[in-house]
């Protein structure tokens, strides 16, 4: 394992991935930092599906026009739903969970990247919440957050270069404007 600093500096998303398919262990431990992720009252209110196969991946790649072609090409895809009606903070509770998984994604040497659905309509003008949750069987109650891609990297990417981090953006104690 690398160190968390190390972790966040490096994990850039990838979208081009090899053919390679992730061993049952590897995707084991990406679920299991989901379900790691705290919620809002311990309310554990998101559910994963997690998608391997290859026909029903390039259907949820057609969940918007632009931006979801990696998960044609992904060994495994995840899509972070919750539940709408029991936690107020939803979007944050799935966005959390998605989080750790990509960073559990990343310490396996493997790449990953966040799709946003929510908020998103297919070509055919269609929610795509509402496309994913059909394709998958997905009850309406479930918000979709995001489908996480995930697979063994195609490409390469630089780490980020801390030296051109926008600390003006950080305020201690209160706002100070420019």
């Amino acid at each position: 394992m690398k160190d968390l600093h190390e972790l966040l500096v490096s994990r850039r998303s990838i979208r081009r991935y090899t053919d390679q398919q992730l061993t049952p262990e590897q995707v084991k431990l990406i679920l299991e930092a989901g379900l790691l992720a705290p919620t809002s009252k311990n309310g554990r209110s998101w559910q994963f599906v997690a998608v391997e196969d290859k026909a029903m991946l390039e259907r949820l790649a057609l969940c918007k026009p632009a931006g979801a072609m990696p998960v044609a090409g992904c060994a495994l895809a995840i899509v972070v739903a919750v539940d709408q009606t029991s936690s107020d903070p939803w979007i944050e509770d799935g966005s959390v969970a998605a989080s750790y998984m990509q960073l559990q994604a990343q310490d396996l040497g493997l790449g990953s990247c966040w799709i946003q659905v929510r908020g998103r309509f297919t070509a055919d003008d269609i929610p795509s919440e509402e496309y994913v949750q059909e394709l998958l069987g997905i009850p309406e109650q479930y918000g979709i957050v995001c489908i996480i891609t995930i697979g063994n990297k195609a490409e390469e990417r630089k780490s980020v270069d801390t030296s051109k981090l926008l600390w003006e953006k950080v305020h201690i104690g209160s706002w100070k404007q420019e």
